[in-house]
């Protein structure tokens, strides 16, 4: 009786599964792919209804000297969010917050150059995903809705600073000069790729830019980011390792250690946690009974604190801070940003299976979402028209295309890069690997 009525109840949820997918996957495509809705309001009702809201109801306060908590003194529950700009009403602050502490945070240029890199990863994601689903790569990731976190959260670290990113921070690497023309070939996998086509498409590295390649599995990087703040602090070099996750990734076996490695070892390793509201399929309020990422950081001994991950200035102002808190004492600290995921998790993923076009619908109105609170913030002070917005997007989107259109006109790696870079010299057996792989493609007429 008791698996006859599990199987009845399975059979229950996968009917109502389908009906969902059935009711929802246009609704929910389009959502994640497109622009937010202008100025669209959200009824009240609905939006107390939502099983998940990316504020989720915290306490804010305006000032980053009350944002902060230690990890040797006492901390309120839940933590507060810092935040500047109101997430209600479009280009206005929030309350208590003052324009000098928002212009101190982002200057006109600094805002400018913030807004545009949002638009180029809006216009990388929307072209690329398309292109993923028409065949022309394998594989993609979108960063819907997390724009500010991934973009402004890069423009509060420096140039030298060494990144760790996990596989949805592409607007980091758009903004320390990752050209359109690199992503398209990684993601093609061609011969310019930099990593001669071996990972998968979002698998993004550049030594150059001290971007450190990104990894598949969840949390690895968080560990070997430690290792590198401590090799940072033995060299006594004035720089600092910053470590992107999400929550999802929190929760992997590899987290805490290597959080507490971090705050016990006393490393300069900045911690920035996307907590976007869903683990793949799996929400938050699903992944712990806690209050989030920063309280686990205070536990062990390291200074915390949470942001609005949608709010551009507040973003960059945090990850600023945290960046000459971090330089200062040598010891690590860990930035909560609170964001939400437009897109699905990947194009492997689709997420009306567990997400009803309401919510995204609720999260995505202008006021909310992370690329139009920063443009109506900078058009309510005279820094960007309609004509900076057509423009902008436009000339964008064309200059994704041509580099993708480049990206797949180019050849792909020679057969004998797979033996390349391991060993300064191939050993002997590698040298017959090598020469029976060419032997078995001549004679098949490769």
């Amino acid at each position: 009786m008791l698996i006859g009525g599990a199987i009845a109840r399975r059979a229950r949820r996968a009917t109502a599964a389908a009906a969902n997918l059935r009711r929802n996957l246009a609704s929910q495509a389009a959502a994640a792919n497109a622009a937010p809705p202008a100025g669209e309001d959200v009824d009240e009702a609905l939006r107390s209804a939502l099983a998940f809201d990316y504020a989720k109801g915290l306490p804010f306060v305006s000032d980053l000297d009350d944002a902060w908590f230690s990890g040797r003194a006492a901390f309120p529950r839940p933590l507060p969010m810092f935040r500047l700009l109101d997430p209600e009403v479009p280009g206005a602050l929030a309350a208590g917050a003052e324009e000098r502490a928002a212009t101190a945070a982002a200057d006109e240029f600094l805002c400018r150059r913030m807004y545009e890199t949002m638009v180029t990863l809006q216009a990388l994601d929307d072209v690329f995903y398309h292109a993923q689903r028409q065949g022309r790569m394998s594989f993609y990731m979108q960063a819907a809705g997390e724009e500010a976190a991934t973009v402004c959260s890069a423009a509060g670290l420096e140039p030298d600073d060494e990144v760790f990113g996990q596989y949805r921070e592409q607007g980091c690497l758009l903004w320390r000069g990752f050209g359109l023309q690199a992503m398209a070939d990684q993601c093609i996998g061609n011969v310019d790729s930099l990593d001669k086509g071996r990972v998968m498409p979002i698998h993004y590295g550049s030594k150059a830019l001290r971007f450190q390649t990104i990894s598949s599995p969840l949390a690895t990087q968080i560990p070997h980011a430690t290792g590198a703040a401590l090799a940072v602090k033995l060299a006594k070099e004035d720089r600092v390792v910053a470590c992107y996750f999400g929550e999802g990734a929190a929760s992997e076996g590899d987290a805490h250690p290597a959080l507490n490695f971090a705050a016990t070892l006393r490393v300069p390793a900045l911690f920035i946690v996307r907590n976007n509201g869903y683990a793949i399929s799996t929400p938050s309020d699903e992944q712990f009974a806690g209050d989030g990422i920063a309280p686990r950081a205070l536990a062990l001994g390291m200074d915390a604190i949470r942001v609005d991950g949608n709010d551009a200035l507040a973003t960059v102002a945090a990850v600023r801070d945290a960046r000459a808190r971090v330089r200062a004492t040598g010891a690590p600290a860990l930035v909560e940003l609170m964001t939400y995921r437009l897109s699905h998790h990947s194009t492997s993923d689709d997420a009306s299976k567990y997400r009803g076009a309401d919510e995204l619908k609720a999260l995505s109105v202008r006021a909310r979402h992370p690329v139009d609170r920063l443009r109506a913030y900078m058009a309510e002070r005279g820094h960007w028209d309609d004509d900076d917005e057509a423009s902008a997007r436009a000339d964008t989107r064309a200059e994704v295309r041509a580099a993708l259109d480049a990206a797949e006109a180019k050849d792909k790696p020679h057969v004998d890069t797979l033996f390349d870079d391991v060993y300064d010299e191939l050993t002997p057996e590698l040298e017959k690997q090598k020469a029976a792989l060419n032997a078995w493609m001549a004679a098949k007429g490769e």
